[in-house]
């Protein structure tokens, strides 16, 4: 199965770059690229790309803006975050916008292509230490939260776990090997945790873990 994308990136070398290491996997496909934020969602809103691959400072309208409209749409759309070190501050903008993840741009060809699969495939890209060290770094300055504290109380122990695990970056298959269970099992506990929080996927999930006190900052290595 083919996964279709969106790249985005005021740099022309960039997007070209971009495209050519993703369509070198045999399995990604660039069907349209952007200038712009204000590009990138007119662009999704026709195209519908599995997965748009979001520069962070772009013209006209920046990435983390662009992310608020296109996930604002409800389309399955999944989005990436591109970012160079030390942009944290905008990097937990974006996540909290509902983007599934980011990835530094002098990260790896084959990095990329995994990141592009995982996110594509319905799972969140935390495993990352920067992505964790983001998250944390953020929440810990947030106010407490008690509406969300009992949301995270609503939780059965099974889910606690899970979601616990999920602040650790795991994967389903990972999750599932941990607690010895199939992937479907795991899968079934995710989706019942994210109606639960009422939140979109993984990472609002993890987000919340921090945000209610579930798990602290630190405590996750």
């Amino acid at each position: 199965m083919t996964i279709t994308t969106l790249v985005a990136d005021d740099q022309a070398l960039v997007r070209a770059g971009l495209r050519k290491i993703l369509e070198a996997s045999g399995d990604i496909e660039v069907i349209a690229e952007a200038a712009d934020g204000v590009e990138a969602v007119e662009l999704t809103r026709n195209a519908a790309p599995d997965v748009v691959l979001l520069d962070i400072r772009m013209p006209r309208m920046d990435g983390i803006e662009a992310a608020q409209q296109i996930l604002s749409r409800g389309q399955e759309t999944r989005v990436m975050m591109l970012t160079t070190f030390g942009l944290d501050e905008y990097v937990f903008a974006a996540l909290k916008a509902g983007a599934s993840g980011f990835l530094l741009k002098d990260a790896p060809p084959e990095q990329l292509i995994d990141a592009v699969r995982l996110i594509a495939a319905g799972e969140a890209l935390l495993a990352p230490k920067i992505t964790r060290s983001v998250i944390e770094r953020f929440v810990a300055q947030a106010s407490y939260d008690p509406a969300l504290r009992q949301r995270i109380d609503a939780l059965t122990p099974r889910e606690s776990e899970v979601l616990r695990l999920l602040t650790r970056g795991l994967s389903n298959a990972e999750l599932a090997g941990k607690l010895v269970v199939s992937e479907a099992t795991i899968k079934s506990h995710i989706a019942a945790l994210l109606v639960k929080l009422d939140v979109r996927d993984r990472v609002q999930a993890v987000i919340a873990a921090y945000e209610s006190g579930l798990v602290q900052p630190g405590d996750v290595r």
